[in-house]
């Protein structure tokens, strides 16, 4: 990364409208919790088929001999509809880890599975089908740049406490090859193993499981499924083909086998299905989710980048010939409304006083840029939207092409979403905002200082990304603030600004989260709110929740300040479905928590009022 100036930055306030209940034990330094032996790293899924799905664990016993573990999938966390099982074998070569393929199911429906060895089972997982034929709506978390050392995994507490996505989309930049003290911000007990830089395929497996026991991620991974692709830490800082920028050829070993090291442990470590048996280096693969999304996750580091700065940039290339056709192919032959691009680095130019910032961004393949551009428009395909990790800051900008116009967004060949990193510090840029964009009119978005995620919300008429931060990544409780939202409707390819984030649809109970805890989605203790709408609101909105016991219910609406604005004790509530008109004419434009309280359990939701 990336980027080679000091600080100066501008940046506008947000507002906070959700605030997380203290729990230190949550947020302890990641260690072995002894209530989920053996499956300490817990359980993962990915890679969603219509008909497929990865799931994952990681067995630790005191014994060097291969072991079988038994996995089984069903409808419900009770297990009493069990629609697959069997047993995975494992042993040091996997590090222990188990991926099963799990084949035969039917599309778009959620799943719940676990592992099994010798009567002790793992926690409950739960994940989701792709979808096929028609579909209204879809919502992707966003992620990537996650250093361990250097703040707390807030982002994904937020997106599990939320529970409103289909899947998560990871970047890149799972985990950081530094030393101890490499790229962190001191927070006491949180730093890495090993201690030393990762070279070899023990540091970068023991990395890999350093990371995976941080309970915030390892809750995220429970529950949602993972689209992952690497980015240069996975591997070393500013990595190519051939070589990185942390690369010490000889002192540091061969880059060759370093590469193999770091591509090995990723993929035994996360839930990812290998697109060619017979490529290990292949990560670049593709996945549809019915006329309404199809999604190309592309390698723009290790499988075929030259150099960065070397050589002729007509004929330097960011995705090598093999994947850059196979994208081409892939575009032209798609018939869903949104075609969209998972990758690690900046696509949009970025210049400051005419000079390109960053060489290691698509501004050093210029040619390759203009070539996808030029098979884009030649072959009018609409609704390209590139998601985009790698540089720790938040960008939302137009693709312009040769003919671009900035203030109408005409001449755009698509629109490109980036998302700041769950905690890796910002690099440095002495530049501010404002300059940033006079000098870049096609970037209608930055914020070069907040840390957390976006979600990518797809319907049949748009596409909106909605960035979310967290208010501090170096202490254990946060407050959350929705940044901005920005959209592009079918067909413009170009952004608007959004006023307010997009609505969630409704989404099933979260698996339980205590190992062995077989607790049935019908039977889940804990209330749950259904929907509140409409959102945003003008001087009510109606909520539908459940109990699944009798309880006494209080209901309250905060503000961004945390002022209660609206406070009532509904009394003892039966089991079952209630509806609950919530009247709030009197209340100041802007954005509320709406919380139902019973006695040992809050549950919010976010409302925004409108004039």
């Amino acid at each position: 990364m990336k980027y080679l100036f000091s600080l100066l930055v501008a940046f506008s306030s947000f507002s906070v409208f959700a605030q997380e209940e203290p729990n230190p034990t949550h947020y302890s330094r990641n260690s072995l919790d002894p209530a989920l032996e053996p499956f300490y790293h817990g359980v993962a899924s990915g890679d969603p088929l219509s008909d497929a799905v990865i799931i994952w664990t990681r067995i630790t016993l005191n014994s060097t001999d291969p072991v079988n573990v038994n996995w089984r999938m069903a409808t419900d966390t009770l297990f009493s509809n069990v629609v697959a099982n069997g047993t995975a074998a494992t042993d040091s070569s996997s590090d222990w880890t188990i991926k099963v393929d799990v084949t035969g199911l039917s599309a778009d429906t959620w799943y719940y599975y676990d592992f099994e060895y010798d009567g002790t089972h793992s926690l409950i997982g739960r994940t989701r089908t792709a979808p096929t034929g028609g579909v209204d709506h879809l919502r992707f978390g966003v992620v990537s740049c996650q250093s361990y050392e250097n703040g707390y995994y807030h982002a994904y507490r937020d997106m599990v406490d939320n529970n409103d996505l289909d899947c998560i989309l990871h970047l890149g930049d799972y985990i950081y090859e530094y030393a101890t003290g490499g790229l962190s911000a001191g927070i006491a007990g949180r730093t890495v193993e090993p201690e030393t830089e990762i070279i070899t395929l023990s540091d970068y497996r023991t990395r890999y499981s350093h990371y995976k026991l941080d309970p915030d991620l390892r809750a995220a991974h429970q529950q949602f499924p993972f689209i992952c692709v690497w980015d240069d830490h996975e591997t070393a800082n500013n990595s190519w083909s051939g070589g990185a920028e942390n690369h010490t050829e000889g002192a540091e070993g061969f880059w060759v086998d370093r590469k193999a090291y770091g591509i090995q442990a990723n993929m035994e470590w996360l839930p990812i299905r290998q697109p060619d048996q017979n490529n290990f280096e292949r990560i670049y693969r593709d996945f549809s989710f019915g006329d309404l999304a199809d999604l190309n996750m592309l390698d723009t580091r290790l499988y075929d980048r030259d150099e960065q700065g070397v050589g002729n940039e007509e004929l330097r290339s960011m995705m090598g010939y093999d994947q850059r056709h196979w994208l081409y192919d892939n575009l032209s032959a798609s018939s869903a409304k949104w075609k969209l691009l998972g990758q690690q680095v900046m696509m949009a130019p970025l210049t400051a006083f005419g000079i390109v910032v960053n060489n290691d961004q698509w501004d050093g393949y210029p040619a390759e840029r203009d070539s996808l551009y030029d098979h884009v428009t030649s072959n009018n395909i609409d609704n390209m939207v590139v998601l985009t990790g790698d540089i720790h800051t938040s960008w939302a900008n137009d693709l312009p092409g040769d003919n671009y116009v900035a203030n109408t967004g005409a001449g755009s060949v698509g629109v490109e979403f980036v998302v700041t990193s769950v905690s890796t510090t910002s690099s440095p840029i002495n530049i501010g905002q404002q300059i940033i964009q006079l000098a870049n009119p096609h970037m209608k978005f930055i914020d070069l200082a907040q840390k957390g995620y976006l979600i990518l919300d797809l319907t049949q008429d748009k596409a909106q990304s909605d960035w979310f931060f967290v208010s501090d990544i170096t202490q254990p409780t946060f407050t959350t603030s929705w940044g901005a939202g920005y959209y592009t409707n079918d067909g413009d390819n170009h952004l608007s600004e959004a006023s307010a984030p997009a609505i969630a649809g409704v989404y099933p109970p979260l698996a339980p989260s205590i190992s062995g805890q077989n607790v049935s989605v019908e039977e889940t203790l804990e209330p749950t709110i259904l929907s509140a709408y409409p959102n945003p609101f003008l001087d009510r909105f109606v909520v539908q929740f459940n109990l699944f016991e009798r309880e006494n219910v209080t209901i309250t609406l905060a503000d961004m300040t945390g002022k209660i604005v609206l406070q009532k004790d509904l009394g003892e509530q039966h089991s079952g479905l209630h509806y609950l008109e919530v009247e709030a004419a009197s209340a100041a434009a802007g954005m509320y928590v709406f919380s139902m309280q019973t006695s040992d359990t809050v549950v919010h939701r976010r409302m925004l009022k409108v004039d």
